[in-house]
Formats: structure tokens, sequence, C-alpha cells
């Protein structure tokens, strides 16, 4: 475990708050810190996002955790995710893998049935990837 001041802890956990609140459409009671902006997709009005994915990265070596899944009998990893929620400093997050339909270009993750749990003092830096849209979450 890191050594990290409750300020970045504190910091993370409002960030992942400020998604949670994005990715279940609760606008109205979502405040206005997180990553870059705070609403889903190119502008206010646009709803058709329902996920911010992010890359966390490790405290002890900065670098990006990665997780293994298996889509369509193909064992992979993946360094981005899906925030699924949060209970105190523990985040549970869905391992998201790279759309294996390449023609699909509004579409560049799907959700994989692979979740993990992890303890936000071992997250240094949280990284959102850009908004888009995620089928079977």
């Amino acid at each position: 475990m890191c050594s990290q001041g409750n300020s970045n802890l504190s910091c993370l956990t409002e960030i992942i708050d400020t998604i949670l609140c994005l990715q279940n459409q609760d606008n109205q009671a979502c405040d206005v810190f997180g990553c870059d902006k705070p609403y889903l997709g190119p502008s206010p009005t646009v709803f058709c996002y329902n996920t911010r994915p992010v890359e966390l990265y490790n405290c002890q070596t900065g670098i990006r955790w990665a997780f293994p899944y298996t889509l369509n009998g193909t064992t992979a990893t993946s360094t981005t995710f899906r925030i699924e929620n949060q209970e105190g400093n523990c985040c549970t997050c869905r391992v998201l893998a790279p759309n294996p339909d390449t023609t699909d270009t509004t579409s560049p993750y799907v959700a994989t049935s692979t979740f993990f749990t992890i303890n936000l003092n071992c997250v240094s830096a949280i990284k959102c990837l850009n908004d888009t849209f995620v089928s079977n979450v």
C-alpha cells in the first residue's frame, strides 16, 4: 500500500463519485468536479453515451493496472475499465475490451463479464478517456 495523503484519496473518490453519477444519468445530483467535464458526451444535451472509460495507475510502480478477461473464447489483458460501484476506499470496475468489430468506430469498447475491486490506496492516478457508449453494461 502506498503512503499517500488523504487529499489524493479524497480527490480520487470525488472523481469516481462524479463518474458514477454521470453514468447513472443523475445529472442534477452531480457536482462539477471530475475528469474534464460534468456531463457525458460531446455536449450536455446528448444522452447517447453511458460510459466514461478510465485507466488506473499503480501507486508503487506508476504503470497502468491491467486485468485479464475472456471474450468470445479469447483471453487477453486490458487497461481500460468502467467504474461500476464505490464503497469507501474501494472501487469496483468492469474490464472493457477493444471492440472486435473494427468497422464500428462509434463504440471502441465492449463490456466483459470480468469485474475487480481495487483499494484506492493502491491507485496514484486516474485517466479519463473519451466518453462512449458501451453495450450490455
